[in-house]
């Protein structure tokens, strides 16, 4: 690659420019939906975390069996499933009122 060619990204060689050289432009298109897919998985990995961390771990370190300790957490399954209802009314409403 010689001087004479320009590159997308890179200034001409000029008297303005002497030895600053721009950092090339990249071109990666993100969708919408690719946007919405990315916070939504957060939102699921912080979810999930958060539920793990404040309702899961109390409710298996309550009891002390093991039987207690297994329908401990399936019942918090309960709280979970509440609080995903409540994330989704609540987008529905946001979108309703929204547009």
């Amino acid at each position: 690659m010689g001087m004479a060619q320009k590159h997308e990204g890179t200034r001409a060689p000029g008297p303005c420019s002497a030895g600053v050289v721009e950092r090339p432009t990249y071109n990666a298109a993100v969708s919408k939906n690719d946007i919405t897919y990315l916070v939504t998985a957060g939102a699921v990995v912080i979810g999930l975390g958060v539920y793990i961390a404040l309702i899961l771990r109390p409710a298996w370190t309550s009891y002390g069996r093991l039987l207690e300790r297994i329908a401990a957490a399936f019942l918090s399954l309960y709280v979970l499933a509440v609080f995903i209802g409540i994330g989704v009314i609540g987008g529905l409403a946001a979108v309703y009122f929204w547009g």
